[in-house]
């Protein structure tokens, strides 16, 4: 028996398990195109770093937007008719792209952020189901590990989008030729037709927790699920404003990585493109590890761990590069080393936060997870980093990242003194 509860998973779950972390693999492919794209409508458009920032805060509106919508969708048809769902406005969007290429260009940028919005839509759906549902899929106790396992394929998306999309918008870029960005979404585009396929035949299990069963037969499960009632529990709310914090560090350094990197004369556009894929990698990797390590560790010191690891690095990251002043020497390759440590440090951030803000909250999880899935408007703190990297230098956006990480340094704190 205890055994089976150190299990990752069961039998019962393994194909379910392995069918919704294939999810993950998708939206962290399609959140890391916005990486380059960024410096991509930069180049070929002529336009500054806090206009192309349009990317982010459409995009993670999208999140916003439609991420308690989707939760009251996922409550009333299930978590694979909320996934299919996702999927169809996935392909939608990403199909939509071709239309849009053939436009002027400036009229083009918005068609493509509007594509952009669509397929947003599809990923709140997408996350709003399968980041709660991977954690229900197996033994409570390693709840967490096993989100943090499907969230490792994440990481491999996101790596592996610069890498392929940064490629071949750099490299034909730089040899004089106009790249067509509609190539990569009409790719995805099929792909995702074909998994959204496979999850209609499908069947998945539905979970139900002994809380939503007392829900369920009690008078006041609307009241129960309230998100005023829900709001009123200070560590799921703390919990909320860590991966808000989180969400604003993430993908603001991810965004501004080939910006800051080319700015600072390090790297050329496709080179950097390049080690953000390594950056990602190391972000992947540090994943598989957390995963593991959180079986023999408890969730709440590892979170501790790395937030204070991602204060240190970000914080000397500042430090080295200023010493350096641009002039790509010792200290310039060892500013860079420290913000590639940063991603095997944040990697394990967004699915532990997840994890243990919906602990315990049984019939409350669906709509926990909803409000959860609102953090990805966080990516609009990018514009705030785009605004100071064009009026400031490129090392004082920093400053906002730092802030962030230090926030879940404090959630880990206080979790840690609540055991």
């Amino acid at each position: 028996m205890q055994k089976q509860k150190n299990a990752l998973t069961t039998k019962e779950y393994i194909i379910p398990f392995m069918l919704i972390t294939s999810l993950f693999f998708l939206w962290g492919f399609a959140r890391a195109i916005l990486d380059v794209l960024n410096k991509h409508f930069q180049d070929a458009l002529n336009i500054g770093i806090t206009q192309s920032a349009l990317i982010q805060v459409t995009t993670y509106m999208g999140y916003f937007l439609m991420a308690i919508p989707a939760g009251k969708f996922i409550i009333k048809y299930g978590y694979r008719r909320g996934v299919v769902f996702g999927l169809t406005l996935f392909a939608l969007g990403a199909f939509l792209f071709y239309p849009c290429t053939g436009m002027e260009a400036q009229t083009a940028f918005y068609g493509f952020v509007g594509c952009l919005f669509i397929i947003a839509c599809g990923l709140a759906f997408l996350e709003t189901s399968a980041n709660p549902y991977s954690t229900q899929l197996g033994p409570a106790e390693t709840a967490t590990s096993r989100l943090n396992l499907s969230q490792s394929f994440n990481g491999m998306g996101s790596f592996l989008a610069p890498l392929i999309v940064g490629g071949f918008l750099f490299t034909e870029s730089e040899n004089g030729k106009q790249a067509d960005i509609s190539i990569p979404y009409l790719v995805m585009g099929g792909i995702v037709v074909v998994i959204a396929i496979i999850f209609s035949l499908v069947k998945l299990p539905n979970i139900i927790t002994n809380e939503q069963e007392e829900a369920a037969n009690s008078n006041n499960s609307e009241g129960d699920t309230s998100i005023k009632k829900l709001l009123k529990n200070k560590m799921f709310t703390l919990g909320l404003i860590s991966l808000l914090a989180y969400e604003v560090s993430e993908i603001s350094i991810n965004s501004y990585f080939v910006n800051f990197t080319t700015d600072m004369g390090w790297l050329q556009n496709s080179t950097a493109s390049y080690i953000l894929s390594l950056g990602l990698v190391v972000f992947m990797l540090g994943r598989f590890i957390g995963s593991g390590l959180m079986m023999v560790m408890r969730a709440e010191r590892m979170l501790w761990l790395c937030a204070t690891g991602c204060v240190v690095c970000l914080g000397m990251l500042m430090v080295t590069a200023r010493l350096d002043g641009g002039e790509n020497g010792v200290l310039s390759k060892l500013s860079l080393a420290f913000l590639i440590g940063n991603y095997l440090f944040e990697s394990i951030m967004f699915p532990t936060i997840f994890s243990l803000a919906l602990k315990g909250l049984g019939e409350q999880t669906k709509t926990g997870s909803s409000l959860l899935m609102m953090t990805p408007v966080g990516g609009c703190g990018f514009l705030l980093v785009a605004w100071m990297a064009d009026k400031t230098d490129p090392l004082t956006p920093f400053l906002i990242p730092l802030i962030g990480f230090a926030i879940v340094w404090y959630y880990a704190k206080k979790l840690l003194a609540k055991k």
